[in-house]
């Protein structure tokens, strides 16, 4: 057959598209076809690297899962990742092309951008059944449309049609779907073939005749109602998603997690939520440190912005305080922040320039301008600090940052196998001393048995008993979770104007 494509989009953000695009994945996957994921353009801070060691959001990589394949940087050609002062990093086919305002990148940029957009298309197009392509915002942007190159452009460039997504938990879902519909002209609308309302909590039957009525009114169908499933556990890819997520779990270990104006990756905490006694706590500007029993500082888009933001909120000064007693853990630019000093005399991070850090750890981080380390990356553990009791113990991650880290009379964490650490060249990555580490590893927290180590330090420091090193609960869940997705959307939505658009010459 020749390649198909469908497209989803929605009626605003987070209305539902990410994870209904990982559903179809799953769906026609396991039907048979050969799957791939695709969205043109994203912004997004939770990203990932790919095997190829390039960079893609990491909701394309959970669609790629679904999909049963491994994720590509052809899924998702262009990312931007926000900086400072209305700059983004622009990421084109996983690698950087340069941090631009949105005027030079839509003036002096978009047709760069759409040429990777188009390659990437035709190179999935060449070798997959269906491509399921997940829309950007809401296509009835109007004062954007002539700049688009992430809903309706990209419908016509791949010749999809369109399913809309609305959400319902946000309220004014009919009228969402009918404004939306309503602003399309007739080219962009008649690429429409559905509408999907997500996130239903209520009883069915009082939402029929509304569902019945908004079929007359725009004369689309409403193709299915999804409800509201708490239980799934999906990673998020937008940050505001945080707030919803600010105490989880009732576990007598409670580890806090700082969350910075500019955090990125926050995915790197979600297996610490599945350790069944753990309760994990964002921390937020006002909030106290008091009772945790860690501290985790986190990715960040700006590790010098962020730094102060620590520092002018007082946390800075009990986080040193608080490190005589408890741990205190930093991934990459939480890492950064963990030395002496981040020198920047190019001003490459932030109009700062060099600052100290919290000088927990005998290492300083410089921004030298020579590039961005992207990098799937393994590393063995040293046995330094608090990780002696795990020497030798092997992690996988991934590497996503700019700086290089010097250490002084401080051992690093791991010795780096595969990737690069804290240097260009293949060494040794992060550090640890006493009760304080760090390192540029994302995802460290999701192997398993260095997840179940630290945790263990936890409950044993509390006079609790320790774990044994079975029942990888995130895994398991993750897995069971992309499952359920798809029998939700295979039980609540028909399905059949899909399937002729797939089976259609």
């Amino acid at each position: 057959m020749s390649s198909k494509c469908i497209m989803v989009q929605g009626t605003s953000s987070s209305a539902g598209k990410s994870v209904l695009v990982a559903a179809l994945c799953r769906i026609f996957s396991k039907r048979g076809y050969r799957v791939a994921p695709f969205k043109s353009q994203n912004m997004s801070l939770n990203s990932f690297t790919t095997h190829e060691n390039r960079e893609i959001a990491v909701a394309q990589v959970l669609q790629a899962e679904a999909a049963g394949i491994r994720p590509s940087y052809h899924m998702n050609p262009i990312l931007l990742k926000p900086k400072e002062d209305f700059t983004s990093q622009v990421i084109v086919h996983g690698r950087p092309a340069g941090n631009m305002n949105f005027q030079e990148y839509q003036t002096g940029f978009r047709e760069t951008a759409l040429k990777a957009i188009r390659e990437s298309l035709d190179y999935l197009k060449e070798r997959y059944d269906i491509i399921v392509i997940e829309g950007a915002g809401s296509p009835a942007e109007i004062n954007m449309r002539d700049r688009d190159l992430a809903n309706m452009e990209i419908a016509h460039l791949a010749d999809a049609d369109v399913i809309l997504v609305a959400d319902i938990d946000r309220g004014g879902v009919f009228a969402s779907i009918a404004g939306t519909l309503m602003l399309l002209d007739k080219r962009d609308r008649s690429r429409i073939k559905g509408v999907v309302i997500n996130k239903f909590r209520g009883n069915l039957e009082i939402l029929m005749p509304g569902i019945e009525r908004i079929e007359e009114i725009t004369g689309v169908p409403v193709l299915g109602v999804l409800p509201y499933d708490e239980s799934l556990k999906l990673p998020e890819e937008d940050s505001a998603s945080l707030a919803e997520r600010k105490y989880r779990g009732r576990g007598d270990v409670k580890i806090g997690v700082m969350r910075l104006p500019r955090i990125s990756n926050f995915t790197d905490i979600d297996p610490l939520e599945y350790e069944e006694d753990v309760a994990v706590r964002l921390i937020e500007a006002g909030d106290s440190l008091e009772g945790l029993d860690a501290i985790i500082i986190p990715g960040t888009r700006n590790t010098i912005s962020d730094l102060m933001y620590l520092r002018d909120n007082g946390f800075a000064d009990e986080i040193r305080d608080l490190s005589r007693e408890i741990p205190v853990f930093g991934i990459c630019g939480g890492f950064q922040m963990l030395g002496r000093s981040i020198i920047d005399e190019g001003l490459q991070e932030s109009k700062l320039g060099s600052v100290d850090g919290l000088n927990l750890l005998d290492c300083k981080t410089t921004f030298t301008g020579d590039g961005k380390i992207i990098s799937r990356s393994e590393g063995e553990i040293t046995g330094a600090g608090l990780f002696s009791g795990i020497a030798g113990e092997t992690v996988e991650g991934y590497e996503l940052h700019e700086g290089t880290t010097v250490l002084g009379y401080v051992k690093p964490l791991m010795k780096v196998k595969r990737g690069f650490g804290n240097t260009y060249t293949m060494g040794f990555d992060g550090a640890a001393d006493g009760n304080v580490a760090g390192t540029y590893f994302h995802g460290i927290f999701h192997n398993f048995r260095f997840r179940r180590y630290f945790t263990n330090l936890l409950r044993e420091r509390k006079g609790l008993e320790k774990l044994d090193y079975v029942d990888d609960h995130f895994d398991a869940s993750r897995r069971f979770s992309i499952d359920r997705l798809a029998e939700i959307v295979e039980e609540n939505m028909d399905l059949s104007i899909i399937e002729d658009i797939i089976e259609g010459d």
